[in-house]
């Protein structure tokens, strides 16, 4: 059965900061205003047409406490109805889930939604470890995930195989950063390196290898969403949300170590069957025209690709290695050069939702797909394995 809303919702204004590792010339509230002011001016709006704010960042890692309070100065949300949100890695992604359910609920007709992280000025690692009971709640940690995955794809496909294929979806990833003006991390990698990245790339544990991770980004996104009426008379090219969905673990998903058996990572899986089914989409693959995954390492990224579109074998292997992931493949990822590219880890779920907006719209940039885009997709990770996904289309004729 299709998903049904109250009211449909569009998205109107997008605006994006340029992200770095160090953005030391402007302080939080100045860098949101400039993606705030980015999106007002880009919807053709000013705040006194935005009806709700909603705000969200990982408030551990600056250390600030109620950071909502002190960012009214660049998010303009002083005297306005104002919600401020915080669930890990999918921050930007539950901010953009909980905008569309406030539009299409007929509490408000055009609210904001403004991830944001300024990453330098605090201190990410000692946000994660120390935010939660270590007697209880630590049984795992983020790194030893991770590790697990490659140890997974290397043991499913053998070492070299999977060594290559994280390096070329690594270079693919940074193709297409080097599009992008937004980007964080752009090294202009090329594919005659991957030998070389494999040899020299400074090595964290095992087979996981620096260039391989996430970076650590300041940067804020915002996003403007109205309902349909609005949307309609404000935007020439209104992208709509066709449908949402979020799925997430406790922490305490076990107790007894890792085991292949009962695999840790079945959020995404879950999600895109539910999502794909409740809306009819037989052959995800086919039908998106662009997917902006959340992405935080290559060794998640090709395991994860085969969960999201189901499919079978070394099916998402052949997909990075015949390079059909890039602009201009059979299914396009994460354009934008992904999160791999950069990770303003509040806004960088956000971003996902932005850059897919984008492409529908066609007005994505350097970056944008030479094909039409209809139908898009983007992804959210973080938390207690805490997935969400977004499905964007064109038009409304779902």
């Amino acid at each position: 059965m299709a998903h049904k809303k109250n009211r449909n919702v569009g998205i109107i204004g997008i605006g994006q900061t340029k992200h770095s590792s160090h953005r030391e010339d402007v302080n939080q509230p100045e860098l949101i205003h400039e993606a705030v002011s980015l999106a007002l001016k880009d919807a053709k709006l000013t705040m006194k047409d935005i009806d709700c704010v909603v705000h969200g960042n990982m408030e551990l890692f600056e250390m600030v406490h109620s950071p909502d309070l002190w960012h009214v100065l660049g998010t303009g949300a002083y005297g306005k109805d104002s919600i401020r949100i915080t669930t890990g890695g999918t921050v930007g992604a539950t901010l953009s889930c909980a905008s569309d359910n406030l539009v299409a609920s007929g509490m408000y007709d055009i609210v904001m939604a403004i991830g944001f992280e300024k990453l330098q000025e605090g201190h990410t690692t000692g946000g994660i470890t120390n935010m939660a009971c270590p007697l209880w709640f630590r049984k795992i940690q983020a790194g030893a995930l991770t590790g697990s995955s490659a140890y997974d794809v290397e043991r499913e496909f053998g070492l070299e195989r999977a060594n290559r294929a994280s390096l070329m979806y690594r270079i693919i990833m940074d193709k297409h950063a080097c599009l992008n003006p937004n980007a964080h991390r752009a090294f202009g990698l090329d594919f005659n390196q991957v030998d070389d990245l494999i040899r020299t790339s400074p090595k964290l544990v095992g087979e996981l290898k620096l260039i391989e991770m996430c970076s650590q980004s300041d940067g804020a996104c915002c996003v403007i969403y109205a309902c349909e009426k609005k949307a309609k008379e404000l935007s020439k090219t209104p992208v709509w949300i066709r449908d949402h969905i979020t799925a997430h673990k406790e922490e305490n998903f076990t107790i007894f170590g890792y085991d292949r058996k009962y695999p840790v990572l079945k959020t995404h899986k879950f999600a895109a069957e539910h999502l794909f089914q409740r809306n009819g989409i037989k052959d995800p693959l086919n039908y998106f025209d662009v997917f902006e995954m959340y992405d935080p390492a290559t060794w998640w990224a090709i395991d994860w690709i085969r969960d999201f579109f189901n499919l079978q074998g070394d099916e998402h292997l052949k997909l990075i290695e015949n390079k059909e992931i890039m602009i201009g493949g059979k299914m396009p990822i994460n354009p934008s050069g992904g999160v791999i590219g950069s990770n303003p880890i509040g806004a960088t779920a956000l971003v996902r939702v932005a850059e897919a907006a984008l492409q529908v719209r066609g007005n994505a940039g350097p970056h944008q797909i030479p094909t039409p885009v209809n139908h898009a997709l983007a992804s959210g990770f973080g938390g207690t394995m805490w997935t969400v996904m977004t499905m964007l289309e064109k038009e409304l004729n779902w």
